[in-house]
C-alpha cells in the first residue's frame, strides 16, 4: 500500500504533484490539491537568486494553506549557498513540509552550470549539498533525481544511497536519463533499484498518464508514492482517479461540465494571482490542454493563442465547451 510520512505530514496515498518549471505555479497547485494531490512542490527556485535577494524569485516561493502540504524545490551546486537558501526559506515559511533539492532537471541552461541533473555526475558534491542543507534546517530534505546522465551512466541507486547517507528524508526518482529528456521509455527497473537501495521513502516519477499507469508503477517498483507531472496537465482529476484505483473504487471520468468548470477555475486562479495580462496569456496553454481530444480543439486552440485578455479567454472557453457538448450529445461521444 502506497503512502509515507514526511516529517510530521502523512502523505496518505503517496500522491505528489511533480514540480514543472512554468507549469506548477500557485494556480495549478491549488487545483491539484482540490482534486486529490497530497503533496505539492514549488517550481524550481535558484538558491543563488535567494542568496542575492532577487525579488522575482521570492514570488516563486509564495504559497498558501490551499497548497499544503507544500515543499520548495531549490537548485544550485554550492553547498553553502544551498544551505543558506534553505535556512532562509524555513525561517520565512514555518508551515513548509520540506526543502527539495533538484538533481533531475535536464535542461542545458541548468546542467551547463553544473546544476540539476549534472549533479548526478558528481555524487560526492551531491552528497555534500544534502549534508550541508540537512544540517542547516530542521525540515526534512528531499531530493529529486533521474535514472542517470545517459544510458552509459545509470547511477540512480548509488546517488540515492549517497543522498540518504547524508540526510535525505525522501527520494523522488524520474525513470529517464538526462539524455532522454522526456522521451520514452521510463525505466521502471531503475526506479525499483532505488527503492531497494535505500530505507527512506521513494516516490516514482515519469510516464503516469492514467490511474492504471500509477498502479502498475507502484506494483512494479514497490515505491511508496507517485509523482504526477505532465499527466495532470488538462487532467488534474488524475489524482482522484489514482486514489479511487488504490482504494478499489470505480473509474473517474469527468463530465464536460466538470472539465469546463475546472478550466474556468484555473483561469480565475491565474488571473487572481498574476493579473489580467500575464494571467490570461499563461492560461492559454492550460486551457488548450483541457480542450485536448474534444471536437474542434485544434481550431479553438488557434483562436485561443490570439486572445489577450481574461474576458476573451473566458468567452472562448465557454463557447468551445458549449459547442463540444452539443456534438458529444448528438454522436454519443464520451469526454476524455
Amino acid at each position: 500500500m502506497a503512502g509515507f510520512m514526511l516529517g510530521d505530514k502523512r502523505i496518505a496515498h503517496g500522491l505528489m504533484l511533480a514540480p514543472m518549471a512554468g507549469v506548477t505555479d500557485r494556480a495549478f497547485r491549488v487545483l491539484a490539491v482540490r482534486l486529490g494531490a497530497e503533496l505539492t512542490v514549488s517550481e524550481m527556485i535558484s538558491a543563488k537568486a535567494i542568496w542575492y535577494k532577487d525579488k522575482k524569485t521570492a514570488l516563486l516561493s509564495q504559497f498558501s494553506a490551499d497548497e499544503e502540504p507544500f515543499s520548495i524545490q531549490l537548485f544550485g551546486n554550492d553547498p553553502m549557498i544551498m544551505a543558506h537558501a534553505a535556512a532562509e526559506l524555513e525561517g520565512k515559511y514555518p508551515t513548509l513540509a520540506a526543502i527539495d533539492i533538484n538533481m533531475g532537471c535536464p535542461m542545458p541552461k541548468i546542467t551547463g552550470n553544473g546544476e540539476g541533473c549534472a549533479l548526478m555526475r558528481n555524487p560526492k558534491l551531491a552528497g555534500e549539498i544534502v549534508k550541508r542543507t540537512a544540517e542547516a534546517i530542521k525540515l526534512p530534505v528531499t531530493v529529486k533525481i533521474r535514472a542517470g546522465w545517459d544510458a552509459r551512466s545509470v547511477n540512480a541507486a548509488y546517488v540515492a544511497q549517497t543522498c540518504e547517507q547524508n540526510g535525505a528524508a525522501m527520494i523522488c526518482v524520474h525513470g529517464r536519463t538526462r539524455e532522454q529528456l522526456y522521451a520514452p521509455p521510463v525505466n521502471r527497473r531503475v526506479i525499483a533499484d532505488v527503492k531497494n537501495a535505500v530505507k527512506v521513502p521513494v516516490v516514482a516519477n515519469g510516464g503516469i498518464y492514467t490511474a492504471a499507469d500509477a498502479v502498475e508503477m507502484l506494483e512494479q517498483t514497490g515505491c511508496d508514492g507517485i509523482a504526477i507531472g505532465q499527466g495532470a496537465m488538462g487532467n488534474p482529476w488524475l489524482f482522484q482517479s489514482v486514489i479511487r484505483a488504490l482504494d478499489g473504487s470505480g473509474a473517474l471520468i469527468p463530465t464536460l461540465d466538470e472539465i469546463r468548470d475546472t478550466a474556468l477555475s484555473h483561469l480565475e486562479l491565474l488571473l487572481g494571482f498574476k493579473g489580467d495580462h500575464i494571467g490570461a496569456r499563461e492560461a492559454r496553454c492550460h486551457i488548450a490542454y483541457y480542450m485536448k481530444g474534444l471536437p474542434g480543439a485544434a481550431a479553438a486552440r488557434d483562436k485561443l493563442n490570439r486572445t489577450e485578455s481574461g474576458a476573451a479567454v473566458r468567452a472562448l472557453t465557454e463557447e468551445f465547451f458549449s459547442a463540444a457538448s452539443e456534438v458529444t450529445e448528438k454522436f454519443h461521444l464520451l469526454p476524455k
